[in-house]
């Protein structure tokens, strides 16, 4: 079974009695247990944070990646589709982190849960629990991660494009958030992850060439080397999903973000 990227909730209910599907809920405990897809186990968002000072937002250490794996009951013939009550982020970065370390094969619904509920579909509220596995081989892909030596060797690049996808007040350095100092990378794009939905009621994703066309008007571009970033990589988890399904097909995320990037002395920044 392959599933898109991004799937709609008309289609992963075709798909409930598939023995390969691993639905993941990173929706908090107690959003989890109101009500979710059938099938689905319930992640802490947590889990996708290395959690080790100075900069807690980091990937997790291999061993930690591969507890999650257990915990999860991840197989090589897992088919995830995942989903949050954060509109989107924490089940992008969870499919990132897929990605990280080899697993491919990982969706995210198309507009949360929402879109299943609208779509009268069933839910349930009894809690699930993984199916034991074997453990998961980890093999971590560096091409999918920016970190600060990257970044620097790469700010003057004409075929790199970094993808700030804060706000426009962080952006600019008018609200600064855990960090020393305020602005963005030298260079970078910004266009808020927010911009990605429909709308603020309508959280799935906008027709993709309404959203190439606005990329494109700030820089963003499939031909380039996407590095998106935000505060602490979770709503840039969102939009490394919409750069994937865009078609981009070299996109980095930078983990460490802006909470490590401005808390640097020697970082060079614009306002």
């Amino acid at each position: 079974m392959t599933l898109p990227l991004l799937i709609e909730a008309s289609e992963l209910n075709q798909h409930l009695n598939n023995p390969d599907l691993l639905i993941v809920d990173l929706s908090s405990e107690e959003n989890y247990l109101k009500g979710h897809i059938p099938g689905a186990i319930n992640l802490p968002a947590s889990r996708l944070l290395s959690g080790q000072a100075p900069v807690p937002n980091k990937l997790p250490s291999k061993n930690q990646l591969q507890q999650l794996c257990n915990d999860i009951g991840l197989t090589k013939n897992s088919v995830v589709v995942a989903y949050d009550d954060q509109k989107g982020p924490l089940a992008g970065r969870f499919i990132w982190t897929l990605h990280v370390i080899g697993h491919n094969s990982g969706s995210m619904l198309n507009g949360q849960l929402a879109s299943w509920t609208a779509a009268d579909l069933l839910l349930e509220a009894s809690p699930q629990h993984a199916k034991a596995a074997t453990a998961y081989n980890i093999n971590i892909n560096p091409a999918l991660i920016a970190d600060v030596a990257f970044i620097t060797q790469h700010l003057k690049a004409p075929n790199v494009a970094i993808w700030d996808a804060r706000s426009y007040p962080e952006y600019t350095g008018e609200k600064v958030i855990n960090a020393t100092k305020g602005g963005h990378i030298p260079g970078a794009h910004h266009f808020e992850w927010t911009d990605c939905f429909i709308s603020a009621d309508n959280l799935r994703i906008k027709p993709a060439n309404a959203l190439l066309s606005a990329l494109k008007e700030q820089g963003i571009t499939p031909d380039k080397t996407i590095i998106t970033h935000c505060q602490t990589h979770r709503r840039s988890g969102l939009t490394y999903i919409v750069a994937r399904h865009l078609g981009f097909n070299d996109v980095r995320c930078y983990d460490g973000s802006w909470f490590e990037w401005g808390n640097l002395p020697e970082t060079p920044v614009e306002k």
